[in-house]
């Protein structure tokens, strides 16, 4: 189950553990490319947030982390990003990165 993430709310949802957050628009087209891609991921992996934050509805957050290119999918580990995959990528490359900081 994906949480739906905003300037408000943030810092508080990646505080602790790991977080997956996709950070897109309705407007681009490869970030609903990977919307079912991204609910795979969340739906096989246990013990892993995955959350999703509109860079438009909330631009402080995506500024703070000076998003420039969307898709942008970032892992956070105890509220510190550990890992930023930029662009669409496969399903595997997801599961890879949150295995990688287990």
């Amino acid at each position: 189950m994906e949480t739906i993430l905003t300037d408000s709310n943030f810092k508080k949802e990646i505080s602790s553990g790991l977080v997956l957050v996709d950070f897109w628009a309705p407007w681009c087209g490869p970030c609903r490319m990977l919307t079912p891609i991204i609910e795979e991921v969340a739906k096989e992996i246990e013990g892993v947030k995955v959350g999703k934050l509109n860079v438009d509805e909330n631009p402080q957050t995506a500024q703070e982390f000076q998003i420039m290119s969307i898709p942008a999918v970032m892992l956070f580990k105890d509220g510190e990003v550990v890992e930023t995959l930029i662009g669409l990528r496969p399903k595997e490359a997801y599961l890879e990165a949150i295995e990688s900081h287990k």
